[in-house]
């Protein structure tokens, strides 16, 4: 499956199959988020969220793969990436794209 962040492939026709995504929420256990709040007093980077929103694109990005395989697709198009926060230790991650078949 082809993946790209634009809204063409060069070279490529193609016909659009409709709007793809794939989203989850992600947190982290107890004991990350206590150290990642001492980190927060003294500042630098909190490698534990970094790991979880890692890990929860990929998450995001294998449903998105997965709902565009099921329309048939070739490639997604257009495709993004979101996040929030939920709550304290938690955030939501989700990537979303235009699933296309080529002619």
């Amino acid at each position: 499956m082809k993946l790209v962040n634009i809204d063409y492939i060069p070279g490529q026709e193609f016909d659009v199959l409709g709007m793809v995504k794939g989203n989850v929420v992600q947190s982290k256990n107890l004991g990350k988020d206590i150290g990642a709040g001492f980190k927060t007093l003294v500042g630098g980077e909190l490698k534990g969220y970094t790991e979880m929103l890692q890990e929860a694109r990929q998450i995001a990005t294998k449903r998105m793969v997965d709902e565009a395989e099921s329309l048939g697709a070739d490639a997604v198009v257009n495709v993004k990436f979101a996040s929030s926060a939920i709550m304290q230790g938690a955030a939501e991650v989700i990537a979303y794209g235009t699933a296309v078949k080529f002619k």
